[in-house]
């Protein structure tokens, strides 16, 4: 059984949440002390978050930082907000999907049942190890190492890295990368891809490999084999 933990001040909501996803049978918990969230995150050990942007003392935003900081675990945003900066900003902080609302429940279950299926069924069936660019990926531990310096990927971004290096020198388009993450189309914006290449292509710059993933404007994006030694 899945556990969820759902950060979220609004009573009602959270109760109609819980009662929902309990019929599918995850495991939902909620939060007690909301100047306290990291440290009841730390004791739920929860495999995926759902959290709202307004929640009292500190934001969403400030919280999902923290998470970030000790853990990779999945997370969906919740907000009744629409300006298209709280999307980029979820994505930058490393959430794995954004549901603004009011929203479908069935809408929510489908984007809970992918995410969960992409980070728990993905690295069993995945290799565990891959080298590219002379950099070592690490699918098991979402980590790329390249001579002293290892950096973390969130699942997304390894499971975005991953498809690109499989079709090396070939074009990815946006759609089946949509695709492959989401499962399906209806529920997910194209800025949403574009901040999650953006934010990979940014951390691999630190190990000067950010110019081997190329975008083609209007198709999608290349992940370049090793560049020829001079």
């Amino acid at each position: 059984m899945f556990k969820i933990l759902v950060i979220e001040d609004d009573k009602t909501l959270f109760q109609e949440l819980q009662d929902r996803l309990s019929n599918w049978s995850y495991d939902v918990c909620g939060i007690a002390d909301f100047s306290n969230v990291l440290a009841e995150f730390t004791n739920a050990k929860p495999d995926l978050v759902i959290i709202d942007i307004q929640l009292p003392k500190y934001d969403g935003f400030h919280w999902c930082r923290m998470i970030r900081n000790h853990s990779n675990v999945p997370i969906i945003f919740l907000s009744s907000r629409d300006h298209p900066t709280d999307m980029v900003m979820s994505m930058q902080l490393g959430a794995d999907d954004f549901v603004q609302k009011p929203f479908h429940f069935d809408v929510l279950l489908a984007k809970i049942q992918a995410i969960l299926r992409r980070t728990y069924n993905y690295n069993a069936e995945a290799s565990a190890l891959k080298t590219w660019c002379g950099a070592l990926i690490d699918f098991e531990r979402n980590t790329i190492s390249k001579e002293e310096t290892e950096i973390e990927l969130t699942k997304n971004e390894c499971f975005i890295l991953k498809q690109l290096i499989e079709h090396k020198d070939k074009i990815v388009t946006r759609d089946s990368l949509i695709r492959a993450l989401w499962e399906d189309e209806r529920f997910v914006s194209d800025n949403t891809l574009t901040v999650n290449v953006n934010r990979l292509r940014k951390k691999l710059e630190s190990i000067g490999l950010g110019h081997m993933i190329e975008t083609k404007v209007g198709q999608g994006y290349i992940a370049k084999e090793e560049e020829p030694a001079t």
